[in-house]
């Protein structure tokens, strides 16, 4: 009864650990931005170090993207198609909509 008066118990599952050694000024650093937005020094630093992780793949994958497209540009011009109706008809088309 007395288990129940203090709540559920909460199972948490334990992950995996990282370590890092950081300067005295950059602790101090941290433990500020942190107070600042009323976080843990804990969430602050993994919110931080996923919010880098996240853009660094998405600056990846825009570069990587980027390439590929321009590969695809270069090679189309490279070997330009003739113009058939299908083209002619979506130019028309799109003239009409846009007023060009």
């Amino acid at each position: 009864m007395a288990e129940a008066a203090k709540g559920p118990k909460v199972s948490r599952a334990r992950g995996e650990r990282l370590e890092t050694r950081i300067t005295a000024d950059q602790k101090r650093l941290i433990e500020h931005a942190a107070a600042l937005q009323g976080r843990t020094v804990t969430d602050f630093v993994l919110s931080s170090v996923q919010d880098a992780a996240r853009r660094a793949i998405e600056e990846h994958q825009l570069l990587e993207l980027s390439l590929r497209d321009s590969q695809a540009f270069v090679q189309a011009l490279v070997e330009s198609q003739p113009i058939n109706d299908r083209l002619r008809d979506t130019v028309r088309r799109y003239r009409e909509r846009t007023g060009v």
